[in-house]
């Protein structure tokens, strides 16, 4: 069943001036964003790892119960805020991701997950631990994701309230994380150009890559930009957006329409505007996918397999999030049981976390 989409204004259009709305050179002057793990919290997660892997803790199931951090979770619940309802992303540093095993490092990403948000599956295989590697696919195939591979991503969401990037290494050069707020880029488009910016709330046909349920369409339609109870929500996804223009069904993209997305694009590259991120080995990256827009530049791996660049990645949904547009749970995806965005999943498929990118 397809939601019906709110009707574009024709009168003024709205602005935001909220914590969501902020521009990067501002943000890169401050330090609330970027949490520092002491020793005691290092600790504990250490010895919660160690408990979770000793009972043979599946991550799939894996809750904030069976990751009890008594000294961090509190921190956690804030930061949990901090990302659904306030600046809309954080960075954790300090974990020694390249001292522990590959088990140990997923542990504890899905530990802190945990604190966040229920772990959903990120393709129609069912993973809901991602890796964020390249496997030598061709970019411009339909079915490629562009994480599988090492080009440059353009700005985007992905699925859920939360995604979570996991640095196990970083590439031999490259592979810079760009953020930029989606709720500034709206005020910015719709200040310069409010005729793009009616274009801008407007439905799109996006493709959904061949990962598609019993009873859903190859494609879903969304505008990128919809006010939801005082906020500005965004779904960006410009390769999927391409991907659909294959299909007969798709009405070919008019030349507002891609004036409109380009212009996205250039606001969201600007210096004035976006915050650059260098990964360092153990950092945890979270941002909220309703709130902030997401790149990375393309890089330049090492020869030798054992050093090249490698991320794990998650999507949350989280029970306390945003109110959405109904759209983005019955269009773009399905609905957990609290009624989040739900991820890709596909039924039959069994959830797994794969501890090797596959």
């Amino acid at each position: 069943m397809t939601a019906t989409l709110s009707p574009v204004p024709t009168a003024a259009l709205p602005l935001f001036d909220d914590a969501a709305a902020w521009y990067g050179p501002a943000k890169a002057q401050r330090s609330d964003w970027l949490v520092e793990l002491n020793a005691a919290e290092l600790a504990e997660l250490d010895s919660a790892v160690d408990a979770a892997l000793r009972r043979g803790q599946d991550l799939v199931t894996m809750s904030e119960r069976d990751f009890p951090l008594p000294l961090l979770g509190p921190r956690l619940k804030s930061i949990r805020h901090d990302i659904l309802h306030g600046r809309g992303f954080v960075l954790l540093r300090g974990w020694p991701s390249g001292e522990r095993t590959m088990a140990q490092n997923a542990c504890v990403f899905h530990g802190i997950g945990a604190h966040l948000g229920e772990a959903l599956s990120q393709n129609a295989k069912g993973h809901v631990l991602g890796h964020v590697a390249n496997l030598g696919l061709d970019y411009s195939d339909p079915t490629t994701r562009g994480y599988q591979t090492r080009a440059e991503l353009r700005f985007h969401t992905d699925g859920g309230d939360i995604v979570g990037l996991l640095c196990i290494r970083p590439s031999k050069a490259g592979g810079l994380s760009k953020l930029c707020s989606s709720t500034t880029v709206w005020n910015e488009v719709a200040q310069r150009r409010p005729d793009l910016a009616r274009v801008l709330m407007q439905p799109f046909h996006f493709s959904r890559a061949g990962e598609v349920r019993p009873g859903q369409a190859r494609t879903f339609r969304s505008p990128i930009f919809q006010p939801c109870a005082g906020r500005m929500i965004a779904v960006l996804v410009n390769s999927f957006i391409d991907k659909a223009q294959a299909f007969d069904e798709v009405p070919r993209l008019t030349p507002a329409q891609i004036e409109a997305l380009d212009f996205v694009q250039v606001l969201c590259d600007d210096p004035a505007i976006r915050l650059d991120m260098d990964f360092r080995p153990g950092d945890m990256q979270f941002l909220c996918n309703h709130s902030v827009f997401h790149s990375r530049t393309a890089y330049e791996d090492w020869p030798e397999v054992e050093r090249r660049r490698h991320l794990l990645r998650l999507w949350l949904a989280s029970d306390d999030g945003p109110e959405l547009p109904p759209n983005i749970s019955s269009d773009f995806q399905g609905a957990t049981a609290g009624g989040r965005p739900d991820g890709i999943r596909i039924p039959g498929v069994p959830l797994v976390a794969p501890l090797q990118p596959a």
